[in-house]
């Protein structure tokens, strides 16, 4: 989803209450998936929301502090990098924040 030289883009995806603690949410941007993940301890992570094996919706994947595991064939996925721990393909990970308003930021695109 990230080219060269492109700048970076930031889209407020809503209240992060819209994510339950302990679970992920799917969202589009930019014409893409993206699963974003609200740990229990508040922290937020952001992948690809398509398992690579066979698409299966990894925002309904059950997570940890440090994976996520896709619901369909138990694929798991580090949360910070999107590297499989179960020789899948990798998922794009994002950089994800929560504003002063308490909103969802992703970043997507830049170096």
């Amino acid at each position: 989803m990230s080219a060269a030289g492109a700048a970076a883009a930031f889209h407020i995806l809503g209240p992060v209450d819209q994510v339950p603690l302990g679970e992920g949410r799917a969202f589009a941007v930019e014409g893409e998936q993206v699963a974003v993940f609200r740990l229990r301890d508040g922290t937020v992570r952001a992948l690809a929301a398509v398992c690579p094996h066979r698409g299966g919706p990894i925002a309904d994947g059950t997570i940890d502090r440090q994976q996520v595991i896709c619901p369909l064939h138990q694929h798991a996925f580090d949360l910070t990098s999107g590297c499989s721990t179960t020789g899948a393909e990798p998922l794009q990970a994002y950089r994800v924040s929560v504003d002063g308003e308490q909103n969802l930021v992703l970043e997507t695109g830049g170096v």
